[in-house]
């Protein structure tokens, strides 16, 4: 008959190697079952504890992020009913807190899914161990080559034992008198020695106490033989240290079998030396910091990397004291913490396990260091024996939560805070007015002279001015009010608790602090002025949006009038204007749908591999026409981008209207104009052999829409287009204000083919939390973030930590408005995949693609 088959089961298989796995167990003779989940391998085990189910090895993927269901599985293996079936643990990397739970369980190892291809021999010697079985049990010793030194003032005691331990594969040395054996034991990496008690000069005794005291020779197993039975002999030698006190007149048998004891002893040691050994080489090698505690806390060892962390120098400065005495014992704050209070001692106390717990650790210099520690509770033998605590320096984390949290708030040039962080400030504002009697404003300031300046002066110029004018109205600030920059040239004020008849002096001051002083920049001086409108706010006030939009009509009424002057809003004179103002802007975006008045751009995004970093050009748009993909065969990405020009020709941004678009829901028809042009554009393209790849912004009203994507598969088939070539953009921001029906839409785009961006990413914290739900393609992260990243080297690292994440979540990333030489070469090692903005191209007309060279010969065929 064959050999057993070995049942194993495989759980949390890496999906790249689980087919490799399974056909390399199957072929080495193992039956194998698969449980994809933990919560799938805690019904096998109970199933199998229950009904005797065989599941003789397991073969367990370490998780990347620990869970509920992954705590209770392997709290299930440390559980006394599972403790005999064998566990292979396969990593990505040694994880610390594997290399913990590994320290708590016998017949387990560690694997990583690098070296899978030695599963099936690592499973193999877990679950076949070494057994002396129908062999005599000294044969077996006799390949470990045991070191014996062997001490007796008789010539004929020592040839005799030397050639019968030798016999055996003991490696023998000899010596006559208590000192020349300790003087050999110094030189000579003995295992065991069999001293003589009586002997001139030194008895045996004497010299195991020597051995036993000396740090060189304390290893050494020692034995007394003696040729005298006597009680005294033996208490003296046990007491002396001896293990054993062996008889030279005793039958040879018993003398082999006590040898043969002792020398199981010392290979059983070595063994667990060895363990050892290995185990506190992970322990050195992993990158986390790890330390172990008894159950009150006491430290048992700490790893280097624990060390360094907490800037100790030795282990002996730590080992011994208690943890919480140590280095966690003050709040983050530097208050001191009372024991009782102290989380983690109460988890050495308790055996509790937990994951991901953040605090803070305090330096042997005392500093503050930001953790996030795992502890596990230590079982040896199925005794609870302390805590292992893993944990990592989370500060450069911190720092950058921290940096993105400023980022999503306020506005990079100016540092002022920015429109979403102000309209949260103004909501907060009017639900405070609710509960009080009082009175508020609000105040837009509009720059008068801010395009000439940017065109005339250069962008520079225009960057300083508007930091300036920051720096002005700050100045005029009291406590209580707020500023923010909303974007372009455009500031807003929210004055707190004014009175209704001295508004307007109020905003004049904001005026005349602009006005009264020019504007100096490189030799030349100009004239600035601004317009403000201003609304007031009291428990009666709507919302948000109505105040909003009573300030803007003041705006506009204080243009109309001239310019450089303050409007207060007033329902009753200022009506007219205000339906003026929408119902102009209505009737003229409906005018621009049914005449074809819009106007697309298409702005090139360029692969950053393609970029020769060392060697940029000086010029704008000479990147893209040095290294445009369609030269080279490949297809080129472009974003649409949409336009409208006024009564004079001129073009207007479209942030001057789409907000009317949005307030009179036309967003979904213009949306549906985008795509009609672009993909007729790219249909023709396609037909020339010219293939491009589009990306087009969705808004929020058509993502919404029922209609949204049986629109754009109706218009796919139509023109006959490779879904592939078409990217859809979502705003961040709205993308998540309905992130159920945004992550429906992108699940049912990508099942056509469609590839998706999450546009202007890292303006709302909340990405971070959102990011795994929705299956975008590319991370188009803010422009934002560009502004003066050259010098700021905290924004250069913010960008770097996206592109990191971006990548670990699968996802490339894309930097926009990029503007210049230098913001390319600060993004060289960023890990950036493309580039986009006027330094790469401004936005082209039309799309002026060249022919792919490998369609040139069946196109001129077909013609």
């Amino acid at each position: 008959m064959g050999r057993p088959v070995k049942h194993v089961l495989l759980v949390n298989p890496s999906a790249e190697q689980k087919k490799g796995v399974i056909s390399r167990l199957q072929q080495s003779g193992y039956h194998v079952a698969t449980c994809e989940t933990f919560q799938e391998a805690l019904i096998a085990l109970a199933t199998a504890a229950r009904d005797g189910a065989p599941i003789d090895g397991l073969v367990v993927g370490w998780p990347n992020g620990a869970d509920a269901a992954s705590q209770s599985f392997f709290n299930a293996l440390a559980d006394s009913r599972h403790l005999q079936r064998v566990v292979l643990v396969v990593a990505d990397e040694l994880a610390s807190m594997a290399v913990a739970w590994l320290k708590q369980r016998r017949r387990s190892a560690l694997l990583l899914w690098s070296d899978c291809a030695e599963i099936p021999d690592a499973m193999k010697k877990l679950l076949e161990p070494y057994r002396p079985q129908q062999v005599n049990y000294l044969d077996l010793l006799a390949e470990h080559h045991l070191r014996v030194l062997f001490v007796d003032d008789s010539p004929t005691v020592r040839v005799a034992f030397r050639r019968m331990l030798m016999k055996y594969g003991f490696l023998v040395s000899t010596a006559s008198s208590a000192l020349e054996g300790y003087r050999m034991a110094l030189r000579e990496p003995f295992d065991l020695a069999i001293v003589d008690y009586f002997m001139p000069a030194q008895n045996g005794v004497a010299l195991v106490r020597k051995l036993r005291a000396d740090p060189n020779t304390a290893h050494i197993v020692t034995a007394v033989i003696t040729g005298t039975y006597s009680d005294t002999v033996i208490n003296e030698a046990l007491a002396a240290g001896a293990s054993e006190c062996i008889f030279k007149s005793e039958a040879r048998e018993l003398f082999l079998a006590r040898i043969g004891s002792l020398a199981r002893n010392i290979i059983d040691r070595k063994s667990i030396d060895r363990e050892k050994r290995q185990l506190e080489g992970i322990l050195h090698s992993v990158g986390d910091g790890v330390y172990g505690v008894d159950e009150r806390g006491f430290i048992q060892f700490i790893n280097p990397a624990a060390r360094d962390i907490l800037q100790f120098e030795a282990e002996d400065e730590l080992v011994g004291r208690s943890a919480y005495e140590g280095f966690h014992n003050r709040f983050e704050d530097g208050e001191k913490m009372a024991r009782e209070s102290c989380f983690l001692s109460q988890c050495y106390r308790t055996g509790n396990q937990i994951t991901g717990w953040q605090t803070t650790f305090w330096s042997r210099q005392g500093r503050a260091i930001p953790v996030e520690c795992t502890v596990f509770p230590l079982e040896i033998g199925g005794r609870r024996k302390g805590s292992v605590v893993a944990f990592r320096d989370v500060s450069a984390r911190k720092q950058l939560e921290e940096e993105l949290r400023w980022q999503a708030t306020h506005d990079d040039l100016t540092k002022l805070h920015n429109r979403s962080h102000f309209e949260h400030e103004l909501e907060q504002e009017l639900n405070r007015l609710r509960r009080v009697d009082g009175v508020s404003a609000l105040l837009f300031v509009d720059l008068d002279r801010f395009k000439y300046i940017n065109d005339t002066a250069g962008h520079s110029a225009g960057d300083q001015l508007l930091i300036e004018v920051a720096e002005r109205l700050t100045e005029r600030l009291r406590a209580t009010d707020s500023l923010a920059r909303m974007g372009g040239d455009e500031y807003a004020v929210i004055l707190r608790n004014v009175r209704a008849d001295s508004i307007h002096s109020a905003a004049d001051n904001f005026r005349r602090s602009l006005a009264e002083m020019p504007f100096h920049y490189a030799g030349k001086q100009y004239s600035i002025s601004a317009t403000v409108g201003v609304a007031l706010m009291d428990a009666s006030t709507p919302s948000l949006s109505e105040v909003m939009a009573n300030a803007d009509i003041a705006c506009h009424v204080a243009k109309n009038g001239g310019r450089n002057q303050v409007h207060v809003f007033s329902a009753d004179a200022d009506q007219k204007a205000a339906m003026d103002l929408e119902l102009g802007w209505s009737a003229r975006l409906r005018k621009a749908l049914s005449e074809d008045e819009f106007e697309l751009r298409f702005q090139p995004m360029l692969d950053t591999s393609a970029v020769d970093f060392d060697a940029l050009p000086s010029e704008e748009g000479r990147l893209w026409q040095e290294n445009n993909p369609a030269l080279s065969g490949s297809v080129a990405s472009y974003e649409v981008l949409l336009r409208l020009r006024d009564s004079e020709g001129n073009m207007i941004s479209p942030e001057a209207f789409l907000p009317t678009a949005e307030r009179f829901n036309m967003m979904v028809d213009i949306d549906r104009w985008v795509i009609d042009n672009a993909f007729a554009q790219l249909a023709q393209l396609s037909q020339q052999g010219r293939l491009v790849r589009l990306s087009i912004n969705l808004s929020e009203q058509f993502l919404l829409d029922e209609d949204c994507v049986p629109y754009i598969a109706s218009r796919l088939s139509e023109h006959v287009l490779d879904a592939n070539l078409l990217t859809f953009e979502l705003t961040e921001s709205r993308a998540i204000s309905n992130l159920s029906r945004t992550v429906e839409v992108v699940a049912q785009l990508k099942a056509m083919g469609c590839r998706i961006g999450l546009d202007d990413f890292g303006t709302g914290f909340a990405s971070f939390t959102h990011l795994k739900r929705l299956d975008v393609d590319y991370l188009k992260v803010d422009g934002s973030y560009m502004k003066s990243m050259s010098q700021d080297p905290i924004n250069a690292a913010v960008l770097a930590a996206i592109a990191k994440i971006a990548h670990a979540l699968g996802k490339r990333t894309v930097a926009e408005c990029v503007e210049s030489a230098r913001e390319v070469n600060a993004l060289k090692g960023s890990g950036i995949d493309m580039l986009q903005g006027y330094f790469v191209a401004r936005p082209q007309t039309a799309l002026h693609v060249p022919i792919r060279r490998d369609n040139v010969t069946s196109i001129t065929k077909a013609l």
